[in-house]
Protein backbone atom coordinates (compact mmCIF):
# COMPACT_ATOMS: atom_id res chain seq x y z
CA UNK A 1 0.00 0.00 0.00
CA UNK A 2 1.22 3.61 -0.66
CA UNK A 3 -0.50 6.57 1.53
CA UNK A 4 -1.14 9.77 -0.18
CA UNK A 5 -1.10 13.21 1.98
CA UNK A 6 -3.91 15.37 1.02
CA UNK A 7 -4.11 19.05 2.36
CA UNK A 8 -5.98 21.66 0.44
CA UNK A 9 -7.72 25.08 1.29
CA UNK A 10 -5.50 26.22 3.37
CA UNK A 11 -2.89 28.72 3.11
CA UNK A 12 -0.30 28.67 0.71
CA UNK A 13 2.55 28.74 2.54
CA UNK A 14 1.75 25.76 4.57
CA UNK A 15 1.90 23.73 0.97
CA UNK A 16 5.78 23.38 0.54
CA UNK A 17 6.37 22.77 4.63
CA UNK A 18 3.36 20.52 4.63
CA UNK A 19 5.45 18.44 1.60
CA UNK A 20 8.80 18.48 3.27
CA UNK A 21 7.13 17.25 6.12
CA UNK A 22 5.21 14.65 4.60
CA UNK A 23 8.48 13.18 2.77
CA UNK A 24 10.22 12.80 6.02
CA UNK A 25 7.31 10.94 7.25
CA UNK A 26 7.60 8.43 4.85
CA UNK A 27 3.97 9.34 2.50
CA UNK A 28 4.92 8.23 -1.19
CA UNK A 29 3.22 11.11 -2.50
CA UNK A 30 0.96 14.91 -1.53
CA UNK A 31 -2.38 15.65 -3.54
CA UNK A 32 -2.63 19.47 -5.17
CA UNK A 33 -5.89 20.77 -5.71
CA UNK A 34 -6.96 22.67 -8.61
CA UNK A 35 -9.48 25.72 -8.06
CA UNK A 36 -9.28 28.51 -11.43
CA UNK A 37 -12.35 30.77 -10.88
CA UNK A 38 -14.90 31.53 -8.42
CA UNK A 39 -17.87 32.95 -9.63
CA UNK A 40 -19.58 35.95 -8.12
CA UNK A 41 -23.00 33.71 -9.29
CA UNK A 42 -23.40 30.51 -10.24
CA UNK A 43 -26.41 27.68 -10.20
CA UNK A 44 -23.80 25.15 -10.39
CA UNK A 45 -23.77 22.75 -7.00
CA UNK A 46 -20.69 21.05 -5.44
CA UNK A 47 -21.08 17.12 -6.13
CA UNK A 48 -19.12 15.96 -3.56
CA UNK A 49 -20.39 17.85 -0.62
CA UNK A 50 -23.92 16.52 1.28
CA UNK A 51 -25.53 20.30 0.38
CA UNK A 52 -23.80 21.01 -2.81
CA UNK A 53 -23.20 24.52 -1.59
CA UNK A 54 -19.78 26.25 -3.17
CA UNK A 55 -19.29 28.78 -1.11
CA UNK A 56 -16.08 27.37 1.20
CA UNK A 57 -14.45 27.85 -2.00
CA UNK A 58 -14.96 31.51 -1.77
CA UNK A 59 -11.13 33.73 -0.93
CA UNK A 60 -9.40 29.86 -0.79
CA UNK A 61 -5.88 30.37 -1.81
CA UNK A 62 -5.45 28.23 -4.79
CA UNK A 63 -1.73 28.58 -6.39
CA UNK A 64 -2.37 27.60 -9.79
CA UNK A 65 -1.48 23.20 -9.79
CA UNK A 66 1.13 23.03 -11.79
CA UNK A 67 3.25 25.93 -10.46
CA UNK A 68 2.44 24.83 -7.10
CA UNK A 69 3.97 21.57 -8.31
CA UNK A 70 6.56 23.36 -9.45
CA UNK A 71 7.35 24.68 -6.38
CA UNK A 72 6.68 21.62 -4.22
CA UNK A 73 9.02 19.54 -6.13
CA UNK A 74 11.93 21.86 -5.85
CA UNK A 75 11.28 21.53 -1.93
CA UNK A 76 11.19 17.70 -1.89
CA UNK A 77 13.80 15.06 -3.45
CA UNK A 78 11.25 11.71 -3.19
CA UNK A 79 7.78 12.86 -2.66
CA UNK A 80 5.22 11.93 -5.26
CA UNK A 81 2.74 15.05 -6.37
CA UNK A 82 -0.80 14.22 -7.85
CA UNK A 83 -3.12 16.55 -9.27
CA UNK A 84 -6.03 15.52 -7.39
CA UNK A 85 -7.86 16.28 -10.00
CA UNK A 86 -6.54 18.80 -13.09
CA UNK A 87 -9.41 20.13 -14.79
CA UNK A 88 -8.19 18.83 -17.91
CA UNK A 89 -11.07 19.78 -20.94
CA UNK A 90 -10.83 23.55 -20.17
CA UNK A 91 -6.77 23.70 -20.51
CA UNK A 92 -5.19 23.74 -23.96
CA UNK A 93 -3.99 19.96 -23.83
CA UNK A 94 -0.41 20.80 -25.85
CA UNK A 95 0.06 23.42 -23.60
CA UNK A 96 -0.53 20.57 -20.72
CA UNK A 97 1.33 17.90 -22.38
CA UNK A 98 4.02 20.46 -22.37
CA UNK A 99 3.88 20.72 -18.60
CA UNK A 100 3.83 17.89 -17.35
CA UNK A 101 6.97 16.93 -19.00
CA UNK A 102 8.71 19.53 -17.81
CA UNK A 103 7.83 19.02 -13.91
CA UNK A 104 8.18 14.88 -15.12
CA UNK A 105 11.45 15.74 -16.37
CA UNK A 106 12.43 18.24 -13.84
CA UNK A 107 11.29 16.20 -10.83
CA UNK A 108 12.94 12.64 -12.23
CA UNK A 109 9.53 11.36 -13.04
CA UNK A 110 7.80 11.79 -9.58
CA UNK A 111 4.47 13.48 -11.55
CA UNK A 112 0.99 11.36 -11.02
CA UNK A 113 -1.15 13.16 -13.56
CA UNK A 114 -4.90 13.08 -11.65
CA UNK A 115 -7.36 14.48 -14.44
CA UNK A 116 -10.67 15.25 -15.07
CA UNK A 117 -13.92 16.87 -15.65
CA UNK A 118 -14.68 20.43 -13.88
CA UNK A 119 -18.13 20.52 -12.55
CA UNK A 120 -18.59 24.09 -13.31
CA UNK A 121 -19.77 25.67 -16.61
CA UNK A 122 -18.57 28.55 -15.29
CA UNK A 123 -14.61 27.34 -15.79
CA UNK A 124 -15.26 26.37 -19.44
CA UNK A 125 -17.18 29.58 -19.91
CA UNK A 126 -14.11 31.80 -18.45
CA UNK A 127 -11.42 30.05 -20.79
CA UNK A 128 -13.44 30.28 -23.96
CA UNK A 129 -14.64 26.25 -24.15
CA UNK A 130 -17.67 25.07 -24.87
CA UNK A 131 -19.10 23.36 -21.67
CA UNK A 132 -21.29 20.36 -24.23
CA UNK A 133 -19.75 17.16 -25.54
CA UNK A 134 -17.10 17.83 -22.39
CA UNK A 135 -16.65 14.23 -22.32
CA UNK A 136 -15.57 13.67 -25.61
CA UNK A 137 -13.12 16.20 -25.73
CA UNK A 138 -11.64 15.18 -22.18
CA UNK A 139 -10.60 12.06 -24.06
CA UNK A 140 -9.37 13.93 -27.20
CA UNK A 141 -7.10 15.64 -24.51
CA UNK A 142 -5.52 12.73 -22.90
CA UNK A 143 -4.84 11.33 -26.15
CA UNK A 144 -3.03 14.37 -26.90
CA UNK A 145 -1.39 14.30 -23.43
CA UNK A 146 -0.42 10.61 -23.93
CA UNK A 147 1.01 11.12 -27.33
CA UNK A 148 3.30 14.27 -26.72
CA UNK A 149 5.03 13.49 -23.63
CA UNK A 150 6.15 10.36 -25.25
CA UNK A 151 8.98 12.24 -26.72
CA UNK A 152 8.25 11.05 -30.28
CA UNK A 153 6.47 12.63 -33.04
CA UNK A 154 2.89 12.88 -32.64
CA UNK A 155 0.10 14.39 -34.97
CA UNK A 156 -3.51 14.09 -34.18
CA UNK A 157 -7.07 14.63 -35.97
CA UNK A 158 -10.14 14.82 -34.01
CA UNK A 159 -13.26 16.50 -33.33
CA UNK A 160 -11.66 19.00 -31.55
CA UNK A 161 -8.28 19.37 -31.83
CA UNK A 162 -6.60 18.94 -35.18
CA UNK A 163 -2.23 19.16 -35.57
CA UNK A 164 0.48 17.79 -37.84
CA UNK A 165 2.98 15.69 -36.34
CA UNK A 166 5.20 17.88 -33.08
CA UNK A 167 7.75 17.17 -31.13
CA UNK A 168 8.32 18.13 -27.47
CA UNK A 169 11.44 17.78 -25.75
CA UNK A 170 13.07 17.23 -22.84
CA UNK A 171 10.19 14.35 -22.66
CA UNK A 172 10.15 12.30 -19.47
CA UNK A 173 11.97 9.30 -19.15
CA UNK A 174 8.82 6.90 -17.97
CA UNK A 175 5.61 7.13 -18.64
CA UNK A 176 3.59 9.99 -16.81
CA UNK A 177 0.75 7.90 -15.18
CA UNK A 178 -2.69 9.37 -15.78
CA UNK A 179 -5.41 8.73 -13.11
CA UNK A 180 -8.69 9.60 -13.85
CA UNK A 181 -10.60 11.50 -11.20
CA UNK A 182 -14.83 11.03 -11.37
CA UNK A 183 -17.59 8.51 -9.94
CA UNK A 184 -19.86 8.77 -12.91
CA UNK A 185 -19.61 5.49 -14.88
CA UNK A 186 -17.96 7.05 -17.97
CA UNK A 187 -15.43 7.94 -15.14
CA UNK A 188 -14.65 5.07 -14.04
CA UNK A 189 -14.55 3.28 -17.94
CA UNK A 190 -12.47 6.26 -19.06
CA UNK A 191 -9.83 5.53 -16.35
CA UNK A 192 -9.50 1.46 -17.82
CA UNK A 193 -9.65 2.63 -21.84
CA UNK A 194 -7.53 5.59 -21.72
CA UNK A 195 -5.92 5.77 -18.10
CA UNK A 196 -3.52 4.48 -15.60
CA UNK A 197 -5.36 4.57 -12.49
CA UNK A 198 -8.65 5.79 -11.24
CA UNK A 199 -8.90 8.35 -8.16
CA UNK A 200 -11.91 8.17 -5.74
CA UNK A 201 -13.78 11.54 -4.44
CA UNK A 202 -14.74 10.58 -1.15
CA UNK A 203 -17.81 9.07 0.37
CA UNK A 204 -19.43 6.34 2.25
CA UNK A 205 -18.15 2.25 2.45
CA UNK A 206 -20.80 1.30 0.36
CA UNK A 207 -20.86 3.25 -2.16
CA UNK A 208 -17.01 2.94 -2.60
CA UNK A 209 -17.44 -1.03 -2.61
CA UNK A 210 -20.13 -0.17 -5.05
CA UNK A 211 -17.48 1.71 -7.19
CA UNK A 212 -14.65 -0.50 -6.65
CA UNK A 213 -16.71 -3.37 -7.94
CA UNK A 214 -17.83 -1.61 -11.31
CA UNK A 215 -14.54 -0.81 -11.96
CA UNK A 216 -13.20 -4.48 -11.58
CA UNK A 217 -16.25 -5.48 -13.92
CA UNK A 218 -15.04 -2.67 -16.64
CA UNK A 219 -11.65 -4.18 -16.27
CA UNK A 220 -12.57 -7.56 -16.72
CA UNK A 221 -15.10 -6.58 -19.82
CA UNK A 222 -11.88 -4.74 -21.04
CA UNK A 223 -9.81 -7.36 -20.30
CA UNK A 224 -7.25 -4.95 -18.49
CA UNK A 225 -4.76 -7.26 -16.71
CA UNK A 226 -2.21 -4.50 -15.73
CA UNK A 227 -0.63 -5.08 -12.61
CA UNK A 228 0.29 -1.29 -12.36
CA UNK A 229 -3.11 -0.04 -12.69
CA UNK A 230 -3.42 2.08 -9.54
CA UNK A 231 -6.52 2.79 -7.49
CA UNK A 232 -6.65 5.73 -5.13
CA UNK A 233 -9.32 5.91 -2.65
CA UNK A 234 -10.68 7.85 0.48
CA UNK A 235 -11.83 5.63 3.39
CA UNK A 236 -12.07 5.62 6.84
CA UNK A 237 -10.81 2.36 6.77
CA UNK A 238 -7.00 4.20 6.04
CA UNK A 239 -7.01 5.06 9.81
CA UNK A 240 -6.27 1.55 11.43
CA UNK A 241 -3.79 -1.25 9.94
CA UNK A 242 -6.27 -3.86 9.59
CA UNK A 243 -8.34 -1.65 7.35
CA UNK A 244 -5.58 -1.15 4.87
CA UNK A 245 -5.95 -4.87 5.11
CA UNK A 246 -9.16 -4.43 3.78
CA UNK A 247 -8.63 -2.35 1.36
CA UNK A 248 -5.48 -4.21 -0.12
CA UNK A 249 -8.14 -7.12 -0.17
CA UNK A 250 -10.40 -4.92 -2.40
CA UNK A 251 -7.92 -4.28 -5.14
CA UNK A 252 -6.74 -0.41 -3.69
CA UNK A 253 -3.24 0.38 -4.29
CA UNK A 254 -3.14 3.99 -2.80
CA UNK A 255 -4.98 5.83 0.16
CA UNK A 256 -5.74 9.11 0.51
CA UNK A 257 -5.39 10.71 3.89
CA UNK A 258 -6.60 13.95 4.98
CA UNK A 259 -7.01 15.11 9.03
CA UNK A 260 -9.69 17.62 8.54
CA UNK A 261 -12.62 18.64 6.64
CA UNK A 262 -11.50 21.05 4.32
CA UNK A 263 -15.20 21.71 2.90
CA UNK A 264 -15.72 24.70 5.89
CA UNK A 265 -16.45 28.53 4.77
CA UNK A 266 -13.91 31.46 5.76
CA UNK A 267 -9.81 30.78 6.71
CA UNK A 268 -8.41 27.36 7.86
CA UNK A 269 -7.55 28.64 11.18
CA UNK A 270 -5.46 25.05 12.16
CA UNK A 271 -1.82 25.77 12.68
CA UNK A 272 1.02 24.28 10.58
CA UNK A 273 2.26 23.09 13.96
CA UNK A 274 -0.54 20.90 14.19
CA UNK A 275 -1.15 20.04 10.63
CA UNK A 276 2.24 18.73 10.76
CA UNK A 277 1.60 16.86 14.23
CA UNK A 278 -1.49 14.80 12.65
CA UNK A 279 0.27 13.75 9.45
CA UNK A 280 3.54 12.37 11.95
CA UNK A 281 1.35 10.66 13.95
CA UNK A 282 -0.52 8.80 11.38
CA UNK A 283 2.75 7.84 9.79
CA UNK A 284 3.68 6.62 13.01
CA UNK A 285 0.59 4.55 14.10
CA UNK A 286 -0.22 3.32 10.15
CA UNK A 287 2.83 3.46 7.78
CA UNK A 288 5.35 2.33 9.68
CA UNK A 289 3.36 -0.61 10.92
CA UNK A 290 2.30 -1.84 7.63
CA UNK A 291 5.04 -0.74 5.42
CA UNK A 292 4.48 0.54 1.75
Amino acid sequence: MRFTYAEAMTRASFYGPLAQAAEAAGYTSMTVADSLIYPEESDSTYPYTDTGDREFLEDKEFIETMVLCAHLFALTSTLRLTPFVLKLPVRPPVLVAKQASSLAHLSGNRLGLGVGLSPWPEDFEALGVPWERRGKRMDECMDVLRGLTSGEFFGYRGDFYDFPPLKQCPAPTERIPLLVGGHADAALRRAVVKGDGWMHAGGDGEELDRLLARLAEIRKAEGDERDDFEVHVISYDAYDPDGIKRLEDKGVTDCIVGFRVPYIKGPDTEPLEKKIEHLERYAENVIAKVGT
